[in-house]
This record gives C-alpha cells, structure tokens and sequence, in this order.
C-alpha cells in the first residue's frame, strides 16, 4: 500500500506512510526469519516416505527427531511443497508399475500390448474387438469380438491366448476401466503378469497396439461387412492368422511374425530390425 501510495502521488516514504497510518519502521523491516530449506526437505521426505500421512503426523516424527518446530509452521511449509492427501484413496494395483524402466523387448513374450477398438454388424449394432500383439515378434497372440467391453472378456481373452503362445511378463494397456480393474489386476497377480499403464492421454505410450489396430482398421474391419457376431469371429480370427502366418511385416525384415518365433528343436538367433524401422 505504502509503495502504490508513493508510485501514484509522488510522495515521499514519510509522507506515504503518514498518509496510510502506517510506522515507517514497518515499511522497512527486513526479515530475520532463518533459512527453511533443511526443513522443508526433510518434510518433502517424510511424505514421500509415508503418503498417507497429514502434516499433524508429520509434526510428530519431526518432534521425535528433535525438529524445534510448530504444528502451524510444519503446516504451512506442508502446503508450500503442495503436500495435501488426497481424500480419495488410490485404486489398489498390485501388478502396476512405473513407466520409468520400460525398455524395449529383447525375445518373445516378454511384452504384450493390448486396446480395444470398435465396429458394428451391418444392421448397426455395435461391435468390440480387443487386439493383442507381442512387441518383439509382432505376433498377435489372440483377436476377441464381443458385443460389450467388460474385464471378465479381457481376462477370457488373456486365458485362451496364453494356453496357446504361454504368459507374457509384462502387458502395456491404457487408463480404460476394462484394464484398470479388480479382475484383471487379480489375474495379472495370479499369473506373475506385471500391467504396464500408459500415462492419461498419451497413445503413443501404447504406440505398438495403435500401430497394431490401424492394420487392424485397414485389412480386416475395412474390407468386410459382419452379418453377426459369429461372423466377425470368423473372419477375424482367419486373418489374425494369415497375419500371423503369411503377412510380411516390414519391421522384422519383411517376414512373417511366426518366423521370429523359436521351432521346437531349434534356437533362433534374436535378429533386430533396422535401426530406421524402431
């Protein structure tokens, strides 16, 4: 207020400060308050340490660690470093991991990618179609049609699809509610599966399965109409196999993905595609 004063009128401090009522010994008052950084750090670590904890509670451990310090200073400076608990507790997800270790994969059935897409019968009823691809051999270990999207079609569709090409280690999915729920997080637990969630918003975390579902779109659900749903299933389950078998895929050396699967009897060697087709 004193500044303002002077910006607009013109005046001296003095006059300022007689003008709002003001000592002038407040207008220059320098703080004498001791640096807060060691503290402030050390509350960032204890809420990282304990997420479900409140600034009192972190009081209390700052006092059993000899911390000389209030409940309203630790309160401030708690929300200063944006430390508030969400009120809403977290969905549990036992088999979900960070994004910060993914790395490419080095042999088959080691990532699997998965996305649902949809389609319609020629009379207008809809049509789901959860794709999954290995991202090392481009296999497609399984195509499901059905007519809803629930987690129990995810988790019937993993079960077929492992009897037959065996659990992968990890599976890259998005937020979808079919992919964040209790079932399929159970099932992923059973089986040793870790879930790998791509970040809210970002399709290119699960560029494999879009990359996947284009062709999808393009080769299959473009070229014909489905008369039910009996009839998606057949034909997407024949060209799932021509894919498997006889398309040429350009990003492992123009062969087809059952090729970069091992014989029994025989130890292929791990070949990686050109560096310009990553």
């Amino acid at each position: 207020m004193i500044d303002f004063v002077k910006t607009v009128f013109g005046v001296s401090i003095r006059r300022a400060c007689r003008a709002v009522q003001a000592p002038r010994s407040t207008y220059h008052y320098v703080a004498r308050r001791p640096p807060q950084e060691m503290l402030r750090k050390r509350i960032r670590e204890l809420a990282e340490t304990h997420v479900r904890y409140g600034y009192r509670r972190i009081h209390i451990l700052l006092c059993r660690e000899g911390w000389r310090v209030n409940v309203k200073r630790v309160r401030r400076l708690y929300n200063l470093e944006g430390l508030q608990v969400r009120l809403k507790p977290p969905r549990r997800r036992v088999m979900a991991k960070l994004r910060s270790d993914r790395s490419d994969a080095m042999g088959p059935n080691e990532v699997w990618a998965m996305d649902w897409m949809f389609d319609e019968t020629f009379d207008g009823k809809r049509l789901w179609v959860l794709t999954m691809i290995d991202t090392w051999s481009r296999v497609s270990p399984g195509i499901r049609v059905c007519r809803s999207a629930t987690a129990m079609e995810v988790v019937e569709a993993l079960d077929e699809a492992c009897q037959r090409h065996g659990f992968p280690r990890s599976i890259r999915v998005d937020q979808g509610c079919q992919f964040t729920s209790k079932e399929l997080d159970l099932w992923a637990y059973g089986n040793g599966v870790v879930l790998d969630f791509s970040r809210p918003g970002k399709p290119t975390d699960n560029a494999y399965a879009e990359s996947f579902n284009a062709i999808v779109r393009m080769e299959c659900l473009g070229q014909h109409w489905f008369m039910d749903l009996d009839d998606a299933r057949e034909k997407l389950e024949t060209w799932r196999q021509e894919y498997n078998e006889v398309r040429p895929h350009g990003a492992i050396g123009d062969r087809p993905p059952s090729a970069m699967l091992p014989r029994p009897g025989v130890d292929l060697p791990i070949v990686q595609p050109p560096e310009f087709l990553r």
